[in-house]
């Protein structure tokens, strides 16, 4: 990874750190923090999300330890059932309390980026695949911008991504579209390409419907 990009990939990230902590204190001492208000994810309250939020930048803490040991460990010890007890468990607490949280540990996530040094060493994600080190960055970046949105709250929606995150996650949704389609029969629908970029991309990861279309079925 060299300068430049890591530079960039830092600053981004933490843009959208400030930019979610930023609404999440705007939305103290209003009606809206309340953890158990539900989000745009069935199920999953706002104590759910953003426990969900702080879990990942601890789970990146995780990884950039082990990688600057020069040693590949587990993001979510315990695998995904630990992870999610932790979310269920987390989302019983205060609206002060998770907002802390997130607040914390995206700050700590973001001094971590700062000095790393180790970009070659990769993390274990929760179903055991590798994760490697480089693109923890962006990882993080779509997890917050993208669950940010999830939110639910007119304060924040999918058209306030910025752009670059629009066009480069397209990119990688399309990508994985072609490779589970049948040989010779990649490229997006013709609805779908006809569609704005946002709904294109909202359609592949199955948060938005195209006219015509089936549920893209990526994830």
């Amino acid at each position: 990874m060299d300068d430049a990009t890591l530079q960039r990939d830092r600053e981004r990230l933490r843009i959208a750190h400030a930019d979610l902590v930023r609404h999440l204190e705007d939305l103290t001492a209003t009606p809206a923090a309340d953890p158990s208000v539900p989000t745009t994810l069935p199920g999953w309250s706002r104590g759910h999300l953003l426990t969900h939020i702080s879990g990942n930048a601890r789970s990146f803490l995780r990884q950039l330890a082990g990688a600057e040991r020069g040693e590949p460990v587990e993001r979510y010890p315990g695998g995904t059932d630990a992870r999610n007890r932790e979310i269920e468990e987390g989302a019983l607490r205060t609206w002060a309390a998770v907002v802390d949280d997130v607040r914390e540990s995206s700050q700590q996530l973001d001094v971590a980026l700062a000095a790393h040094t180790r970009w070659d060493v990769p993390g274990i994600d929760h179903d055991g695949t590798e994760l490697p080190t480089t693109e923890v960055p962006f990882r993080r970046w779509r997890e917050t911008l993208v669950h940010h949105a999830d939110l639910g709250d007119p304060g924040f929606t999918p058209d306030d991504w910025p752009i670059e995150y629009v066009r480069e996650e397209l990119r990688l949704l399309t990508m994985r579209w072609n490779a589970r389609r049948p040989m010779g029969a990649t490229g997006l629908p013709q609805q779908a390409l006809r569609a704005p970029e946002i709904t294109r991309l909202l359609w592949l990861m199955g948060r938005a419907d195209v006219d015509g279309l089936a549920p893209a079925g990526i994830f």
